[in-house]
């Protein structure tokens, strides 16, 4: 760079000769300089600027495409990967219509261990068994000392827990973040929810699975950030489920039962209000599967929609209300009844030898005549009355939000000959679950409406199919009502609840064909109240044999419908219903012997 100097000779001199100051020359020289300084630092600036524009603009276009792509890609669940994160996606609660817990989140550690770097692997083995005696000491001393670099040694453990380890003081145990499972009310609902179980996993993180129940059947959901962590609220009702186990197991051990279940469902909506099968389990503590023998005999075994049972004479009341409907018969109808009636080569029979002669349609309800019904079944046809337990919703697995409502299909008669239409119009030789048979019993309480069983609450739903006609559904209900007031129900009768009602004993098969003679499952099907039905009660004992003043009883008007009664009288209130006074209740009309037919084959 060549600078100008500031007193230029030849300039100087000029200036001496003219008179003028040689100074003026300088400072003009000067005032040059400064200003061709400055506008090279503008210059200067102005680039800088120009860069710096340039990487903001480029930071917030990246921020931008990155808020972009994210908006309009599918969510998908955070993984942790860096080792000692803390877990970040949690599964959502399960709760009941109310807001009660059913399952919720706890936070907790696994522990493992690095041999390598342990300093006594042996004391370590022994301490770890004074803190969890289920440990073998001697496997984790051969897996301490020998070659391996990991071992696990308890995938979930409790804050006392965790605190004695530590106490421990041995470097080469570890412990890792989890999020375990858990259920606050213990044994309660448990077939229902089912549990849950670590999916994938390692040392900083693991995923929890749904491995039955509502817990694998909304599995998906319950994991789905996109819900942004809003409960799963089932249509139970905690406080009525407690209180119907609690009856339930009760009436299981008077009764001697080998299992028990009960359902209770709202007849309007399908919505289940109460769910229990016993023996039951601990969530907390799911277990083991059986790998042989009778799978009803592990707790695991939900019987109220895996059971196959033959239900008895609670069918007996579809065939009278399907004749009510299509006007082949009335309640005051007069039905040959003698026993016994031959089909072919077989003989129909009462139970213990009754012969009842000629019945009304509604007396042969109450008295439970398989004779009658038969007779009444033969008016249908075997077309007629396939096609309407097909609409009921006994040929196929029930629509319940449950893992194992597959494996709930009920065991249909392949052939259906005259003597098939006979046992099935009874209750025998179709086997299908007591969810299956509280649908039913809805969808005849419901006015004849088909009622979806569901375990989710005020989910919107479209209006079932009409099965029924509202007439015949109405005097459907009236006949139950007769069985408790004056029927095989009477045990079940609760003052001021105008509970109705059918009992049913049967049979229980035997794996290499035919029936025990001394095995029964004892069913009560209820509808309450009669005059407004509201709710829907199925409960059913397994193997029961109650005691009495006429000795041992398997029947189901001694066993089943009593449980039952209590179970009614515990959780109506508990469901809002006030006991109607005697005023109050609608008086029973007994049909009149006037203007009735003889139908007779």
């Amino acid at each position: 760079m060549i600078r100008t100097p500031l007193r230029p000779l030849a300039r100087i001199l000029r200036a001496r000769e003219k008179g003028e100051n040689p100074d003026a020359i300088e400072a003009e020289n000067r005032a040059q300089r400064h200003a061709a300084i400055q506008e090279k630092a503008r210059g200067g600036a102005r680039t800088r600027l120009f860069f710096m524009s340039c990487a903001f603009a480029v930071a917030f276009g990246a921020v931008g495409l990155k808020m972009g792509v994210l908006a309009s890609s599918h969510p998908a669940e955070p993984r942790v990967q860096a080792a000692g994160a803390q877990i970040i996606s949690q599964r959502a609660d399960i709760i009941d219509r109310h807001g009660r817990v059913l399952a919720t989140n706890l936070l907790t550690h696994s522990l493992y261990a690095h041999p390598h770097q342990m300093v006594d692997p042996e004391s370590a083995a022994k301490a770890l068994v004074k803190i969890f005696p289920d440990l073998d000491r001697e496997r984790l001393r051969k897996d301490f000392t020998g070659k391996r670099t990991f071992v696990w040694i308890k995938k979930k453990i409790s804050p006392e827990q965790m605190q004695a380890v530590h106490d421990i003081g041995e470097p080469g145990l570890l412990f890792g973040p989890r999020e375990m499972r858990l259920y606050p009310n213990g044994r309660i609902a448990s077939h229902i929810l089912g549990g849950a179980t670590f999916g994938k996993e390692d040392v900083a993180s693991a995923e929890v699975v749904g491995v039955a129940g509502v817990e694998k059947a909304f599995d998906h959901w319950l994991r789905d950030p996109a819900n942004d962590g809003a409960p799963l609220t089932l249509s139970l009702d905690l406080t009525v489920q407690a209180a119907m186990e609690e009856v339930l197991s009760n009436g299981m051990r008077v009764m001697n039962a080998k299992g028990a279940t009960g359902i209770l469902m709202e007849v309007g909506t399908g919505e289940i209000v109460a769910m229990a099968s016993l023996p039951d389990f601990d969530p907390n503590d799911r277990p083991r599967p059986l790998l042989k023998g009778d799978p009803s005999d592990s707790p695991l075994f939900n019987r109220a929609v895996q059971g196959q049972y033959e239900l008895g004479s609670t069918f007996k009341i579809f065939p009278v209300a399907q004749a009510v409907d299509l006007k082949l018969v009335s309640p005051t109808t007069m039905i040959n009844a003698k026993a016994p009636m031959r089909i072919g080569k077989y003989l129909i029979n009462e139970f213990r030898g009754h012969n009842y002669g000629t019945l009304s349609v509604t007396d042969i309800i109450v008295k439970s005549s398989n004779v009658g019904t038969v007779r009444v079944a033969q008016l249908l046809g075997a077309e007629r009355q396939k096609d309407f337990l097909q609409k009921l919703g006994f040929f196929e697995p029930t629509l319940i939000e449950m893992s194992e409502a597959p494996t709930g299909k009920p065991l249909v008669p392949k052939r259906w000959p005259a003597v098939t239409s006979a046992t099935v119009a009874f209750g025998h030789g179709l086997a299908a679950s007591p969810l299956h048979l509280a649908t039913a019993y809805a969808t005849v309480a419901n006015g004849g409406k088909r009622v979806t069983p569901t375990l989710i609450h005020d989910r919107s739903r479209r209006a079932g199919e009409q099965v029924l006609s509202p007439e015949a559904a109405r005097i459907a209900v009236q006949m139950l009502r007769q069985v408790v007031v004056r029927g095989s129900g009477r045990s079940a009768n609760v003052e001021g609840y105008e509970v109705a009602g059918k009992t049913g004993t049967a049979d229980k098969p035997r794996p290499t064909g035919g029936y025990y003679g001394n095995k029964v499952v004892s069913t009560f099907a209820s509808v309450f109240p009669a005059s407004n039905p509201r709710y829907v009660l199925v409960l059913s004992l397994d193997e029961p044999s109650a005691m009495g003043a006429g000795g041992e009883s398997r029947t189901a008007g001694a066993t089943s419908a009593p449980v039952a009664a209590e179970v009614i009288r515990r959780v109506a209130p508990l469901l809002g219903l006030r006991p109607a006074t005697e005023s109050e209740l609608p008086t029973v009309e007994r049909p009149l012997p006037d203007g009735l037919k003889l139908v007779s084959n």
